[in-house]
This record gives C-alpha cells, sequence and structure tokens, in this order.
C-alpha cells in the first residue's frame, strides 16, 4: 500500500473547488462572525432606535451603494433591517414583521 503526501496548500484548494459552484454574496452570521463596521453601526442603530439592548446580527448583504443587515430584537429575535454605508452612518431601520413600524 502507498501513501502519497499531499501538501496543504493543495488539499485545501481541492476542497475549496469541490464546493464552490458559484458565488455567494450573502454573510450568514454564526456564533463564530465578528461583526464588521457596517453590521456594528446597524446593530448600535436598531438598539438605539428600539430602545432594546438585546439585538444579534441575522446577516447582511454588502453592496458598494450601501450593506442591507438584517438584525434581531428582544427575546424572539423579531426581526429588523437596516442599511449602513461606509462613512458609518445609516438609514431604513425598519421592522420586518410590522411592515416598517418603528
Amino acid at each position: 500500500m502507498r501513501t502519497f503526501a499531499i501538501p496543504t496548500a493543495t488539499a485545501a484548494a481541492l476542497l475549496l473547488s469541490a464546493c464552490a459552484e458559484g458565488t455567494v454574496d450573502t454573510v450568514e452570521a454564526t456564533t463564530t462572525t465578528t461583526p464588521n463596521a457596517a453590521e456594528q453601526a446597524c446593530l448600535r442603530d436598531v438598539t438605539s432606535t428600539t430602545n432594546n439592548p438585546d439585538v444579534v446580527l441575522l446577516g447582511s448583504e454588502f453592496s458598494e451603494a450601501g450593506t442591507l443587515v438584517r438584525v434581531g430584537v428582544g427575546d424572539t429575535r423579531a426581526p429588523w433591517q437596516c442599511i449602513a454605508y461606509s462613512d458609518g452612518s445609516t438609514a431604513g431601520i425598519q421592522s420586518l414583521t410590522d411592515e416598517g413600524a418603528l
């Protein structure tokens, strides 16, 4: 029986090429994901708008025009959305369960 050693970089490339069938532009949050600046801005401003400090990042979609961020609020993780811009500002903060009510 022969054993072959595959360099780590080659093995990683093989695994990635086997998994990659297209590109994904949506980031779904996990417990190991640290929010980027846009996500942090929306978490901050959704917290302020809802007056509820219990917020979690649900996911985000990057765009050069602005990053759409989904935030879960409260113990029910009610979904909210926010658009974050590269200058740190945000807009379009709205509930996704109550037709955009604040």
